[in-house]
Protein backbone atom coordinates (compact mmCIF):
# COMPACT_ATOMS: atom_id res chain seq x y z
CA UNK A 1 0.00 0.00 0.00
CA UNK A 2 1.06 3.75 -0.42
CA UNK A 3 -0.35 6.01 1.57
CA UNK A 4 0.93 9.87 1.94
CA UNK A 5 3.78 8.57 -0.02
CA UNK A 6 4.80 6.31 3.15
CA UNK A 7 5.10 2.83 2.03
CA UNK A 8 3.56 0.21 4.07
CA UNK A 9 1.94 -3.22 4.53
CA UNK A 10 0.28 -5.12 6.68
CA UNK A 11 1.30 -8.71 7.56
CA UNK A 12 0.99 -11.52 9.76
CA UNK A 13 2.80 -11.32 13.39
CA UNK A 14 6.23 -13.88 13.41
CA UNK A 15 8.32 -14.49 16.49
CA UNK A 16 10.76 -12.80 15.54
CA UNK A 17 9.05 -9.34 15.83
CA UNK A 18 8.65 -9.62 19.42
CA UNK A 19 11.39 -6.65 20.35
CA UNK A 20 9.89 -4.14 17.16
CA UNK A 21 6.19 -5.26 18.47
CA UNK A 22 6.83 -4.27 21.99
CA UNK A 23 9.20 -1.16 20.94
CA UNK A 24 5.87 -0.03 18.82
CA UNK A 25 3.22 -0.85 21.88
CA UNK A 26 5.48 1.13 24.06
CA UNK A 27 5.68 4.17 21.73
CA UNK A 28 2.42 3.87 20.78
CA UNK A 29 1.16 4.20 24.13
CA UNK A 30 3.38 6.57 25.69
CA UNK A 31 1.24 9.76 24.66
CA UNK A 32 -2.06 7.91 26.31
CA UNK A 33 -3.65 6.68 29.71
CA UNK A 34 -1.89 3.76 28.86
CA UNK A 35 1.50 4.86 28.95
CA UNK A 36 2.38 2.69 32.09
CA UNK A 37 1.16 -0.90 30.47
CA UNK A 38 4.46 -1.74 29.76
CA UNK A 39 5.09 -5.05 28.84
CA UNK A 40 8.40 -7.25 28.55
CA UNK A 41 7.33 -10.27 26.67
CA UNK A 42 4.32 -10.00 23.91
CA UNK A 43 1.25 -12.27 25.29
CA UNK A 44 0.33 -15.20 23.75
CA UNK A 45 -3.80 -15.23 22.63
CA UNK A 46 -4.81 -18.88 20.84
CA UNK A 47 -6.20 -18.53 18.56
CA UNK A 48 -6.35 -15.34 17.79
CA UNK A 49 -4.66 -13.22 15.29
CA UNK A 50 -1.61 -11.11 15.05
CA UNK A 51 -1.01 -8.95 12.67
CA UNK A 52 1.74 -5.92 12.05
CA UNK A 53 2.13 -3.25 9.59
CA UNK A 54 5.67 -2.78 8.64
CA UNK A 55 7.98 0.62 6.89
CA UNK A 56 10.52 -1.36 5.50
CA UNK A 57 12.10 -3.48 7.98
CA UNK A 58 10.13 -1.26 10.86
CA UNK A 59 6.85 -2.08 12.44
CA UNK A 60 4.97 0.97 12.56
CA UNK A 61 1.56 -0.92 13.91
CA UNK A 62 0.12 -3.56 15.20
CA UNK A 63 -3.04 -5.47 16.03
CA UNK A 64 -3.77 -8.34 18.11
CA UNK A 65 -7.13 -10.30 18.83
CA UNK A 66 -8.14 -13.39 20.20
CA UNK A 67 -11.11 -15.58 19.44
CA UNK A 68 -13.55 -17.44 21.69
CA UNK A 69 -16.45 -19.13 20.01
CA UNK A 70 -18.27 -16.35 17.88
CA UNK A 71 -16.91 -13.69 19.89
CA UNK A 72 -13.29 -12.07 19.60
CA UNK A 73 -11.76 -9.48 21.36
CA UNK A 74 -8.93 -6.79 20.35
CA UNK A 75 -5.99 -7.13 22.34
CA UNK A 76 -4.25 -4.48 20.95
CA UNK A 77 -4.33 -2.10 17.99
CA UNK A 78 -1.43 0.66 18.14
CA UNK A 79 0.55 2.73 15.81
CA UNK A 80 3.75 4.37 15.78
CA UNK A 81 3.43 8.20 16.65
CA UNK A 82 5.43 8.82 13.59
CA UNK A 83 2.76 6.81 11.61
CA UNK A 84 -0.82 8.15 12.90
CA UNK A 85 -3.00 9.53 10.73
CA UNK A 86 -2.15 7.62 7.62
CA UNK A 87 -4.65 4.94 7.99
CA UNK A 88 -2.90 2.05 9.25
CA UNK A 89 -5.21 1.53 12.01
CA UNK A 90 -8.13 1.36 10.28
CA UNK A 91 -6.38 -0.98 7.69
CA UNK A 92 -5.10 -3.13 10.32
CA UNK A 93 -8.40 -3.46 12.63
CA UNK A 94 -10.34 -4.18 9.01
CA UNK A 95 -7.94 -7.25 7.99
CA UNK A 96 -8.12 -8.38 11.54
CA UNK A 97 -12.40 -8.04 11.56
CA UNK A 98 -11.82 -10.34 8.16
CA UNK A 99 -9.81 -12.96 9.72
CA UNK A 100 -11.64 -13.32 12.78
CA UNK A 101 -15.20 -13.23 10.47
CA UNK A 102 -13.26 -16.32 8.78
CA UNK A 103 -13.32 -17.79 12.07
CA UNK A 104 -16.15 -18.15 13.04
CA UNK A 105 -16.66 -14.94 14.69
CA UNK A 106 -19.61 -12.63 14.54
CA UNK A 107 -18.77 -10.05 17.21
CA UNK A 108 -15.73 -8.36 17.97
CA UNK A 109 -15.40 -6.14 21.14
CA UNK A 110 -12.24 -3.92 22.52
CA UNK A 111 -11.15 -2.20 25.68
CA UNK A 112 -10.16 1.49 26.06
CA UNK A 113 -9.67 4.01 28.33
CA UNK A 114 -10.79 7.71 27.89
CA UNK A 115 -8.52 9.23 25.26
CA UNK A 116 -11.04 11.22 23.40
CA UNK A 117 -9.47 10.45 19.98
CA UNK A 118 -9.21 6.80 20.78
CA UNK A 119 -12.98 6.75 22.09
CA UNK A 120 -13.78 8.87 18.78
CA UNK A 121 -11.59 6.50 16.39
CA UNK A 122 -13.41 3.63 17.38
CA UNK A 123 -16.81 5.16 17.03
CA UNK A 124 -15.71 6.38 13.29
CA UNK A 125 -15.10 2.76 12.64
CA UNK A 126 -18.12 1.30 13.56
CA UNK A 127 -17.84 0.44 17.52
CA UNK A 128 -20.54 1.26 19.71
CA UNK A 129 -20.03 1.88 23.31
CA UNK A 130 -21.76 -0.95 25.49
CA UNK A 131 -20.35 -0.73 29.03
CA UNK A 132 -17.77 1.36 31.25
CA UNK A 133 -16.26 1.45 34.82
CA UNK A 134 -13.48 2.81 36.45
CA UNK A 135 -9.20 1.96 36.03
CA UNK A 136 -8.61 3.70 39.83
CA UNK A 137 -4.58 4.17 40.68
CA UNK A 138 -3.42 4.38 44.02
CA UNK A 139 0.01 6.02 43.10
CA UNK A 140 1.24 7.55 46.38
CA UNK A 141 1.28 6.15 49.81
CA UNK A 142 -1.04 8.12 50.68
CA UNK A 143 -3.77 7.14 48.12
CA UNK A 144 -3.33 3.74 49.47
CA UNK A 145 -4.16 4.93 52.53
CA UNK A 146 -7.60 5.65 51.60
CA UNK A 147 -7.94 3.13 49.02
CA UNK A 148 -7.07 0.27 51.51
CA UNK A 149 -7.50 -0.92 55.40
CA UNK A 150 -4.12 -1.00 56.59
CA UNK A 151 -2.82 -4.47 57.72
CA UNK A 152 -0.29 -4.87 60.78
CA UNK A 153 3.62 -5.53 59.07
CA UNK A 154 2.05 -4.48 55.56
CA UNK A 155 3.10 -1.60 54.09
CA UNK A 156 1.29 -0.86 50.47
CA UNK A 157 2.90 1.39 48.41
CA UNK A 158 0.55 1.79 44.94
CA UNK A 159 -2.50 0.09 43.54
CA UNK A 160 -4.80 -0.53 40.32
CA UNK A 161 -8.34 -0.96 41.51
CA UNK A 162 -11.48 -1.09 39.44
CA UNK A 163 -14.37 0.53 40.70
CA UNK A 164 -18.35 1.46 39.57
CA UNK A 165 -19.34 4.55 37.21
CA UNK A 166 -21.36 5.36 39.89
CA UNK A 167 -17.90 6.61 42.46
CA UNK A 168 -16.70 8.30 39.64
CA UNK A 169 -16.99 12.12 40.73
CA UNK A 170 -15.84 10.62 44.79
CA UNK A 171 -12.97 8.91 42.87
CA UNK A 172 -11.81 11.66 40.65
CA UNK A 173 -11.33 13.95 43.86
CA UNK A 174 -9.62 11.53 45.99
CA UNK A 175 -7.09 9.62 43.46
CA UNK A 176 -4.94 11.69 40.74
CA UNK A 177 -5.35 8.75 38.38
CA UNK A 178 -8.92 7.43 36.99
CA UNK A 179 -9.67 6.53 34.10
CA UNK A 180 -12.81 5.64 32.22
CA UNK A 181 -12.43 1.80 30.81
CA UNK A 182 -14.71 1.71 27.79
CA UNK A 183 -15.80 -1.52 26.35
CA UNK A 184 -16.80 -1.16 22.30
CA UNK A 185 -18.32 -3.41 20.28
CA UNK A 186 -19.25 -3.79 16.48
CA UNK A 187 -20.61 -7.00 14.57
CA UNK A 188 -18.76 -8.22 11.94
Amino acid sequence: MNIDGADWLIRDYRPADEGAWLRCRVLGFLDTSYYDDVLVSKPRHAPGVGLVATAGDDIVGLCDASIDEASATIETIVVHPDFRRRGIAHALVQHTCERLQRAAATTVDAWTREDPGTLAWYQAEGFSAVFRYLHVYASTPQEMERATTPRPGLMPRNGHFHAWESEEAILRERFDRVYGCNRFMKAI
